[in-house]
């Protein structure tokens, strides 16, 4: 295999990769801008230029210089090259480049938003001068909206056209543009177009300084403060991988993880900013039992166990009077979820009918290259249905959906239902409701409906950023997310309540939710034999560093 020397090591390479390749592959350090392995190569920020030396073949192929220094990120690698990206040559371009681009530049770290993570600080404490030789007034550039999630400060833009190639070449929709030239030109919407397309913020991510700044997050919280859960998409079918980042106990903002077999580098604005309702005031908390006072806060402990068992007895008196009992998993839960939930009831009614609950649609599918906006508004329908098929024994066409379920309820052929819901918003129609409030029915979800109050049982449940488990995506791909912050109040996943339930049913203690010993379960089951091995699983948590110093005052 071909290789070069990169700095005095010698690397691999595949041909057609180019030098910056190559050395993010090996995680050789390279200055860089511009270039983003999801875009075109322009090789305008200069800062990774290096001198490179090859063998010329009309030399015996003796090892000589390029006559000056070249763009590690458009040169292409050939065996035998020789790169030296910390000669006195290279090092002087990147002191010259960071002083460039810091003429104008305002000294505002302090205040931005993006100071922990900008590329800027870390090049210019590792490549810059250390202090600035300027003393001319520096240009002022406008803040202006650009759109409707995102600021744009102008002065702060080292002009990498990142988010420019973006809107061209991802998107399609081309609403950036640089407008001027030398030291005023500057990044901005055509007039009328906003950058309003469904992956604008992507920008934000792909701004290497503090020049793109999402509005949601604006002043909300200093990034060193932060957690990083790896997690997926929790409203979508897409499987879109995630970082949910939070602190004391709530999600600050919800940022794209690099997955080349999902969601490449890329997120919508709809997942980006969808997890609003993990916070919403409309969250149940606490359970409750239909024509009871409501349970007091500091009793909590009580109220849960005197909700599962009430639970438990209203099921077993439909089962005792001859009825079936019907069960509707929503296709926001996790596989773990459907599982035990199964289980649990099949304890109460081996012969009880499961069912997938509502599966939202909005559209149809867009492609934005390999990168897919999915239209299904449900992140595991697919792995709802499979594993309720696998615990009832039979084909996955044999699972009824929601509308199946809504008829076979309206005409009574259930004594008592249980359903979940965990959808971000309102979401039982009212002819579901009407066909579920006929009869006794446990109610499992988040937020507040209509039938909220007429439950005879209500439990809370949480949303999947406050549970581990895994979901199945639309291309069938099964991935596990971790739990990113502790479910609010007195709330529990749906997994933990069918331990609950099951314990009480057969009076024995609770066991504590473990999603891989579920999933350990889940493939004991004949049908369901490889799903352990097929789960993807996720990083662990990674606290976001820096070397920023901070004190308690």
């Amino acid at each position: 295999m071909p290789s070069i020397t990169l700095n005095g090591r010698q690397h691999d390479f595949e041909p057609g990769e180019t030098i910056l390749q190559v050395a993010l592959r090996n995680e050789v350090e390279i200055p860089h801008y511009c270039y983003h392995p999801g875009l075109s190569i322009v090789a305008n920020c200069r800062i990774c230029l290096a001198e490179v030396w090859a063998p010329n073949p009309r030399n015996d192929n003796k090892l000589e210089p390029f006559p000056k220094l070249v763009p590690t990120c458009q040169q292409t690698a050939s065996d035998g090259m020789v790169v030296h990206t910390d000669s006195p040559k290279s090092v002087a371009n990147q002191k010259q480049v960071m002083e460039l681009l810091l003429i104008n530049h305002p000294v505002d770290c302090p205040v931005c938003d993006q100071a922990g993570e900008c590329h800027l600080q870390d090049y210019s404490y590792q490549y810059g001068r250390g202090e600035s030789r300027f003393r001319e007034d520096k240009n002022k550039q406008p803040k202006k909206s650009v759109g409707p999630n995102v600021l744009l400060y102008s002065d702060r833009c080292i002009m990498c056209t990142r988010c420019v190639r973006f809107t061209r070449e991802v998107t399609e929709t081309g609403e950036l543009m640089v407008d001027g030239r030398g030291s005023t030109e500057q990044i901005d919407v055509f007039p009328g177009v906003p950058l309003d397309n469904e992956l604008a913020s992507n920008v934000i991510d792909l701004c290497p300084v503090g020049a793109l700044l999402d509005k949601d997050f604006l002043f909300k919280q200093r990034v060193w403060f932060l957690t990083k859960t790896a997690s997926i998409d929790g409203i979508t079918s897409s499987g879109d991988n995630i970082w949910v980042e939070h602190s004391d106990g709530e999600v600050r903002r919800v940022k794209p993880r690099e997955n080349p077999e999902v969601n490449h580098w890329w997120i919508t604005d709809e997942v980006r900013y969808g997890w609003k309702f993990v916070h919403s005031e409309d969250r149940l908390r606490m359970p409750a039992i239909h024509g009871r006072d409501p349970f007091d806060a500091v009793v909590a402990g009580d109220a849960w166990r005197e909700s599962i068992a009430t639970a438990n007895r209203t099921l077993e008196a439909a089962r005792t009077d001859g009825g079936r009992l019907g069960m509707l998993v929503s296709p926001m839960l996790s596989c773990e979820d459907a599982y035990l939930l199964a289980r649990w009831i099949r304890i109460l009614d081996p012969e009880a009918v499961l069912a997938v609950g509502p599966v939202p649609v909005d559209g149809e599918d867009r492609s934005y290259g390999e990168y897919v906006v999915r239209a299904e508004k449900a992140p595991n329908a697919r792995g709802v249905r499979r594993v309720l098929a696998g615990v009832m024994g039979c084909d996955e066409t044999a699972v009824l959906d929601a509308e199946a379920f809504e008829k076979d309820a309206a005409a009574g052929a259930f004594a008592a239902t249980v359903v979940t819901g965990n959808y971000p918003s309102r979401w039982m129609t009212p002819s579901l409701a009407a066909a579920v409030v006929a009869r006794p029915f446990i109610l499992m979800d988040t937020l507040a409906s209509p039938v909220s109050d007429a439950a005879t049982v209500l439990l809370p449940s949480v949303t999947w950023v406050e549970k581990a488990g895994s979901f199945q995506n639309a291309t069938d791909r099964v991935q596990a997310f971790e739990r990113a912050i502790q479910p609010i109040d007195f709330c529990k996943s749906e997994a933990q309540i069918a331990l609950d339930l099951t314990a009480e049913l057969e009076g024995r203690p609770a066991t504590r939710y473990d999603a891989e010993r579920t999933r350990a379960e889940i493939s004991a089951i004949p049908s369901l034999g490889g799903f352990r091995s097929e789960v993807a699983r996720p990083e662990a948590k990674v606290s976001i560093e820096s070397d920023m110093v901070t004190m308690d005052l």
